[in-house]
C-alpha cells in the first residue's frame, strides 16, 4: 500500500468529502475499537514524530482554576491512586468505576471530554464506545492515536446517574484532578471536546459555537474547542466542523 493510499489518508479523505457534500454516512456500525486503532496505527506508518519541535510562544492562559492542584500528590502515579479511591463528591456513590485517563503519559496532545458515560464507567477507561470509536478515527485523519501520541481524560473521573450534565459542584470537586494530570503531561496542545470541557478549560461560559474555531489558551498551552463525537454521531452536519477544528489543532501542533 503506497503511502498516499494508508488508510488514515483514507479515512482522512472520506471524511473530507463527507463533510463537503452534507453526508451523513459515517459507516461505524461495524468497527470496533481495536479496529479503529489499527487504523490509528496503519495510518501513522512513514510519519516522523515531532516531539522535538520548538513549540510556538503561547498565548496569556485564560483558564480559571478554582483550586490550586498542589493539594494532591507529586506523582502521577500518586494521583491516579488517589483518583480511584476518590470520596469528593456524590458520584462516588454510584459509580462502577473511577474513569482516570486512557493513552500516552508523556502524550503531545491531551484530549478532556465531559464525563463518563455507561461503558466507561464499565470499564474504567475512557471514549471506548461509539464516540470513542469515531474519536479514534478522527484522530487517525490528522496521524494522532491515543497508543503513543495522545493522552485522554474527562473533567469529570466518575459517570452522572443517567449520563446527566455535570453539576457545578461536582466539576469544582473533581477539576483539581483534571488540572494535575495536564500539570503531569505538560502536552503541546490541548482539545477540549464537548461545552462542558471547553467552558472548563476556556474559564468561559458561553456557548460552544462561539468558543470553537480560535486558538485558546490554558496555563500556556494551545487550547482547540470542538464539538464532541457523540454529538457528530447524532448530528453528522457538524462534522465539518470537527474536521476545520481538526485542522486547526494540528497547524497548532505543527507549529503553524
Amino acid at each position: 500500500m503506497t503511502e498516499e493510499t494508508t488508510p488514515g489518508r483514507l479515512a482522512a479523505r472520506l471524511l473530507r468529502q463527507q463533510a463537503e457534500i452534507g453526508g451523513t454516512d459515517l459507516f461505524l456500525d461495524a468497527l470496533t475499537r481495536t479496529e479503529a486503532l489499527e487504523l490509528a496505527r496503519a495510518g501513522r506508518k512513514g510519519a516522523a514524530r515531532k516531539g522535538a519541535e520548538e513549540r510556538g510562544a503561547p498565548a496569556e492562559p485564560t483558564g480559571k482554576p478554582t483550586a490550586s492542584p498542589s493539594a494532591l500528590p507529586a506523582t502521577y502515579e500518586a494521583v491516579r491512586a488517589e483518583a480511584l479511591t476518590c470520596t469528593r463528591c456524590r458520584l462516588a456513590e454510584t459509580r462502577t468505576q473511577v474513569v482516570f485517563s486512557d493513552g500516552a503519559v508523556d502524550a503531545r496532545l491531551v484530549v478532556v471530554g465531559e464525563a463518563p458515560g455507561a461503558n466507561e464507567d464499565a470499564t474504567g477507561l475512557p471514549f471506548v464506545g461509539a464516540a470513542g470509536q469515531f474519536l479514534d478515527l478522527l484522530l487517525a485523519t490528522v496521524d494522532l492515536s491515543r497508543e503513543d501520541t495522545v493522552y485522554i481524560c474527562n473533567v469529570l473521573k466518575c459517570r452522572p446517574p443517567g449520563n446527566r450534565n455535570p453539576q457545578p459542584d461536582e466539576i469544582e470537586a473533581c477539576s483539581p484532578f483534571l488540572r494535575k494530570q495536564l500539570e503531569l503531561v505538560a502536552p503541546r496542545a490541548l482539545l477540549a471536546v464537548g461545552t462542558f470541557a471547553a467552558q472548563a478549560l476556556t474559564g468561559e461560559q458561553k456557548p460552544l459555537g462561539r468558543l470553537r474555531g480560535q486558538v485558546h489558551s490554558y496555563q500556556g498551552i494551545p487550547l482547540v474547542v470542538t464539538y464532541h463525537p457523540a454529538a457528530l454521531l447524532r448530528n453528522a452536519g457538524w462534522t465539518r466542523a470537527f474536521w476545520d477544528d481538526l485542522q486547526l489543532l494540528r497547524g497548532v501542533m505543527d507549529g503553524g
